[in-house]
C-alpha cells in the first residue's frame, strides 16, 4: 500500500500496537508519523511501512497545512479523533 501525506494509520507493532497516527512523511520503506499528543510535529516517530495498517481516512487539509508549514499539534489530534 501506498502511504499519503496526512493518510491516516493504525500502529500493527510494537509498544504503541494500535495507537493512530498521521502519515506527515513518507520515504521509502518508512513513514514518519504524529498523533498530536505523545509524538508532536517536532518528534516524529520513525515506523516501518510493514508495522503500520493503512486507512482510507485521509486529511487534505493536513497534508496542504504541511506544505506551507502552517500545521499545529491540535490539528492532528482533532483529525485523529474525528
Amino acid at each position: 500500500m501506498e502511504y499519503r501525506v496526512g493518510q491516516m494509520v493504525r500502529s500493527k507493532a510494537g509498544r504503541d500496537k494500535g495507537t493512530a497516527y498521521a502519515v506527515i512523511r513518507a520515504e521509502g520503506d518508512y513513514v514518519y508519523v504524529a498523533d498530536g499528543a505523545t509524538r508532536k510535529l517536532d518528534n516524529l516517530k520513525k515506523k516501518k511501512i510493514k508495522h503500520v495498517e493503512g486507512s482510507y481516512n485521509v486529511s487534505e487539509e493536513i497534508a496542504e497545512r504541511l506544505l506551507d508549514g502552517s500545521i499545529e499539534n491540535h490539528m492532528i489530534r482533532r483529525f485523529l479523533s474525528s
